[in-house]
């Protein structure tokens, strides 16, 4: 079985912001998200079978959706400030489209359903624990940062990612490419 997800990946001119906007938090005790592996997940398939692989690929190459620029910036928290357990990037584009066109193809398979509504974003950190200070602190930085913009990227492509999981965070691999047209 081999730990699955599919995901569009942020342009690489987006690495050395995102180090910066992580550095601004490096004060709490949060596990963050290496740079150069932050990414926009559409759908979590979770562990399947290696035979899956071909035929997920066939049917995400059946995705119907053009190219769309998006906008990365703003910067929040899930579920809510006042108990935040992920720090995150937002994304504005055609991505609800897009994910919506994944769960269509996807459907024959019968993944599980996302149960909350999708929102595009890539996750920067993991909230390991803030003490009541620190939450003030917290916030205050999120507040400043919540309007901060990275840029534009064209979206023009997805990807079917394995994730295998290690002590040293996640390591990801390519096990498809579709190209959006």
């Amino acid at each position: 079985m081999i730990r699955t997800f599919i995901a569009v990946e942020l342009d690489p001119s987006f690495i050395e912001k995102i180090r910066q906007v992580q550095e601004r938090f490096s004060g709490f005790d949060l596990k963050f998200v290496s740079p150069e592996i932050v990414h926009i997940t559409l759908k979590f398939l979770g562990d399947i079978k290696e035979s899956m692989v071909a035929p997920v690929s066939a049917s995400l190459d059946s995705v119907m959706c053009e190219p769309f620029e998006a906008k990365i910036g703003g910067i929040g928290v899930f579920p809510k400030p006042s108990n935040p357990k992920v720090l995150w990037l937002g994304a504005t584009g055609n991505f609800e489209a897009l994910h919506n066109e994944v769960e269509s193809v996807l459907k024959p398979f019968r993944f599980k359903s996302d149960e909350r509504r999708f929102t595009a974003h890539a996750t920067l950190a993991r909230i390991k624990s803030l003490n009541k200070d620190q939450k003030s602190d917290f916030i205050t930085i999120l507040n400043e940062l919540k309007n901060i913009e990275l840029g534009s990227m064209q979206v023009n492509r997805l990807f079917l990612k394995k994730s295998t999981l290690t002590p040293d965070g996640p390591i990801y691999e390519n096990l498809h490419t579709v190209y959006l047209d």
